[in-house]
């Protein structure tokens, strides 16, 4: 059996007093670290979830962005080839409205050669039959005749 003596009953108070010192003076010390280190851990935590839905949220605005973008985009080319369209359709328009003119021109033109050509033929032929009757009657006619021949003569053609 054990022998219980005051060497013993000393070391027991010793360890008790030890003990006692080291619950109220060595344990808060290491602690007050501990328990630092844990809420430094729980908010590291805390502040990683806190980012994982940050990344979530922003991963879904981005997405929402690129859609909205990519949707402006197609409005735009969209409006653009509209445009080129309407460009092209213009053009067309005045092209045909400038050939238009042009042979309208055209035509006014050669409505006005072909007037001269009958006044040059009609005066060429008033000559000719001045010629031929000046020739048939054997004598000049005067100028003043000549000029009513020729006035009476195309007036006739």
């Amino acid at each position: 059996m054990l022998a219980i003596n005051a060497t013993f009953i000393g070391q027991f108070i010793v360890l008790l007093v030890l003990l006692w010192f080291i619950y109220k003076v060595v344990v808060p010390m290491l602690a007050g670290p501990i328990e630092a280190r844990q809420r430094r851990i729980a908010e590291g935590l805390a502040a990683a979830d806190q980012g994982q839905q940050s990344l979530v949220q922003a991963q879904v605005k981005v997405d929402t962005l690129v859609h909205e973008a990519r949707e402006r985009a197609a409005h735009i080319v969209d409006q653009a080839q509209k445009r080129a369209n309407e460009l092209v359709e213009e053009a067309k328009a005045q092209a045909s409205a400038e050939g238009a003119k042009l042979v309208a021109a055209a035509q006014q033109q050669i409505e006005l050669d072909a007037t001269r050509a009958r006044e040059e033929l009609r005066k060429s032929i008033a000559g000719l039959a001045v010629a031929a009757a000046s020739k048939v009657l054997e004598r000049e006619i005067d100028a003043n005749t000549h000029a009513d021949l020729l006035n009476k003569l195309a007036a006739q053609i």
